[in-house]
């Protein structure tokens, strides 16, 4: 399939290239759609528990709406080792990765496919590793969407609790558990028995366990929110960030305490409306115009057509101070034409809400969004 890039007026044909990436920590599988360009960034994915980045992401990678996306960048889903579809059991002594271990193999994936920098997309356990990989390699990433990222440890609390439901086993109701709100898991039974049947064939059940434990024995991310006039060398996210959540998600309170300790003046935080656990299986057109618009704001795709969110907003002292830091730089760029890119648009990206509409209990000084269906 051939596909004309009208921004850069060249054609590229769409290539799915499949391999193997050894690393210190086991086998990583990928799967890398595009052509690799030197002047901007990969999209790179990472899947959650229980899932691949076939069902986990395919829903939103095939919809109308992301076709503007992937005409414009190479993406590389990238699989935890032993979780791609049909992969054989692990070898028997095999020590399963770390989350830290897991987000060091992703520079040597990026040395293999050439990568220069990327765009991390991704859920649950692979929001935690690229925000590792972006802390430990910020020189390589350009930015971050995570959905339901959940920065913390795992309390003592919720481990022991797992140990009596039998999370440690991985059975296939624990991690419906995990993706899932209860209000989704009662009412939309066909949603639950489609990926039911997912993590039961598609995922190797002696491969999952080990991935999960892994995910479950994570530490603290260690994030600090910088102070306005406070130590420069906290440890943060350099790059901007997307934070994004279903309103009925049950990951919706450790997004929410991520969202507190992220550099306000580089996150966005928002919460999609009506959205159950899997943001991009329930909501991939609205997902699909907030990705434009974040990318936007890194100053790829000016042209992109925004038709879906809400325009009206209400904002908040940091939001009118980042906005008009927006401008200032949509400006400088337009004087230097930087590759015709701008940030216009991030303007109107998504309905920026104050603390009271967003969220009871928000940390002053949050960016926060919800939209509506």
């Amino acid at each position: 399939m051939v596909l004309e890039d009208s921004e850069y007026d060249s054609v590229f044909e769409t290539e799915v290239t499949e391999e193997i990436v050894e690393t210190p920590f086991g086998t990583v599988h990928c799967t890398l759609t595009g052509v690799v360009r030197e002047n901007r960034p990969v999209i790179l994915t990472y899947h959650d528990i229980g899932l691949n980045h076939k069902t986990c992401f395919d829903t939103l990678f095939s919809h109308e709406d992301m076709q503007e996306i992937t005409r414009h960048f190479a993406v590389c889903h990238v699989n935890a080792p032993g979780q791609q579809e049909g992969a054989s059991t692990l070898p028997t002594g095999f020590t399963y990765p770390s989350m830290d271990q897991l987000a060091e193999t992703l520079p040597i994936v990026l040395k293999h496919f050439n990568i220069t920098s990327i765009v991390g997309l991704a859920i649950g356990a692979g929001a935690y590793i690229l925000a590792r990989f972006a802390l430990n390699h910020p020189d390589l990433v350009e930015g971050l969407v995570l959905i339901n990222i959940n920065a913390q440890a795992e309390g003592w609390m919720d481990w022991a609790a797992h140990k009596l439901s039998g999370l440690a086993h991985a059975s296939p109701e624990i991690v419906i558990s995990h993706l899932f709100g209860k209000e989704e898991i009662q009412n939309n039974h066909d949603l639950i028995a489609t990926f039911r049947h997912h993590i039961t064939t598609s995922i190797n059940q002696t491969n999952l366990q080990q991935f999960v434990k892994s995910y479950n024995s994570r530490r603290n991310l260690d994030i600090e929110r910088p102070a306005p006039t406070g130590n420069a060398n906290v440890k943060t996210l350099k790059c901007p960030a997307l934070l994004v959540v279903g309103d009925s998600s049950p990951a919706v309170d450790a997004v929410v305490d991520c969202n507190s300790r992220m550099n306000p003046t580089k996150t966005t935080f928002l919460k999609m409306a009506d959205c159950g656990g899997l943001p991009q299986v329930d909501q991939p057109a609205k997902l699909a115009e907030a990705l434009k618009y974040f990318i936007q704001g890194l100053g790829y795709m000016s042209s992109a057509g925004m038709t879906r969110l809400s325009r009206s907003r209400t904002t908040s002292g940091t939001s009118v101070s980042s906005m008009e830091a927006s401008r200032n730089r949509t400006r400088s760029r337009a004087h230097t034409g930087d590759e015709q890119r701008g940030r216009s648009h991030t303007d109107v990206s998504m309905e920026s809400a104050s603390n009271s509409c967003a969220e009871p209990g928000l940390p002053a000084m949050i960016k926060a969004a919800e939209v509506s269906c």
